[in-house]
């Protein structure tokens, strides 16, 4: 009797689409990550019930979040400042990045956006990710460029607000931070993460400090499949090396290459560039940050605009330091090839360079 009955009442299958559609658009914390956890299950017993799962979520509320409906961001209970803000994102390039960072983000770009194709083999996309390096490497720009290219919205973590002066409160906030990220499909970016999660082992950090490591551990434990946690350090010896086990995928952001410089040079000043001079700026600044190009060939066209110069001369002339701890056979064939492409006069060169025309002339007729 019992088997009959529950023949009965077996579900229809747009009963069942609607009931799934219902659970996908709901706010409540894990809704998504209980959907995909049931299509898993059913894949090889009940396709057809792990189908419409899947046909569900490929139809979730991304879109409509992605459009700006989101919710109340949670406050501190004593400030009253919100603990995270949520970023406007709009198209933008690709950032200029190494091959060995650039091949693993644009895997886990390629997984959320093909989410669906994961869930129907059984799979959940990429979670969390730690990106580590020093300032300016493109942290930060490449957690915007990866919400903007799944579509997701992106939730910035605000540690001023969420270190509250009672300590133990700011594990409460953090608390508020990962349930609010939780409650819809979202990218949530955690700015140096090392503010929260240095090492327990050490003895200058106080026992309630301790405690927020463990609390964040938890929290990212916690993390929803189908959303993707983004964290940065820049002091990676710092953290606590529990944490380290908590992430995906792990990328080592290095210093850009002379390619990345010459690419950045060239996306930078905005317009057609020879690429001898290219090269030349990037050698200038082996070593250094892509912020730090940029600031100072944003700096260089301003420069140029405002006295009617030529933007590379511009930059040339405010860093013509830098040629002085080039070798002397490196600084003639850069003045060389700035003679033959740049349009400059071997007199400005000279100047910029500190290498004589003559020196100049002969290392033009040797190339």
């Amino acid at each position: 009797m019992t088997k009959n009955y529950a023949d009965q009442i077996s579900l229809s299958r747009a009963d069942l689409v609607h009931l799934l559609g219902l659970s996908a658009r709901s706010a409540a914390p894990g809704a998504q990550t209980s959907l995909r956890r049931m299509a898993r299950r059913y894949r090889d017993n009940n396709p057809d019930v792990a189908k419409a799962i899947v046909e569900t979520l490929r139809e979730g509320p991304t879109r409509s979040v992605a459009s700006g409906q989101s919710l109340d961001a949670p406050l501190d209970s004593e400030s009253k400042l919100p603990l995270i803000r949520e970023e406007s994102l709009t198209p933008q390039q690709q950032p200029i990045l190494d091959a060995g960072v650039r091949a693993p983000l644009e895997q886990v770009i390629e997984e959320h956006v093909n989410g669906s194709r994961l869930l129907e083999a059984g799979l959940a996309p990429t979670g969390t990710v730690l990106l580590s390096g020093p300032p300016g490497v493109g942290k930060t720009l490449a957690a915007h460029w990866m919400a903007q290219s799944i579509g997701l919205p992106l939730f910035v973590l605000d540690l001023s607000a969420v270190m509250n002066s009672l300590l133990g409160q700011t594990g409460a906030n953090i608390k508020r931070v990962f349930d609010h990220a939780r409650r819809t499909p979202s990218v949530l970016f955690l700015d140096e993460i090392d503010a929260v999660a240095k090492k327990r082992d050490d003895n200058a950090e106080v026992g309630e400090l301790k405690r927020l490591v463990t609390v964040l551990l938890q929290e990212i434990d916690n993390w929803p499949e189908g959303s993707l946690l983004v964290s940065a350090t820049n002091h990676s010896q710092l953290l606590d090396p529990a944490l380290w086990r908590r992430f995906d995928v792990i990328l080592e952001f290095p210093l850009p290459s002379l390619d990345s410089l010459a690419e950045g040079a060239a996306t930078f000043f905005d317009a057609p560039m020879p690429q001898a001079t290219l090269r030349m700026i990037a050698k200038l600044y082996e070593g250094e940050t892509l912020s730090r190009l940029e600031r100072d060939v944003l700096r260089a066209r301003r420069t140029a605009a405002l006295r009617g110069t030529d933007p590379v001369q511009a930059l040339l002339g405010a860093v013509h330091d830098r040629f002085d701890s080039m070798p002397v056979r490196d600084r003639g064939r850069v003045a060389a090839d700035l003679s033959k492409h740049a349009g400059l006069s071997q007199r400005v060169i000279s100047e910029l360079t500190g290498v004589s025309r003559d020196t100049i002339r002969k290392y033009s007729r040797a190339t």
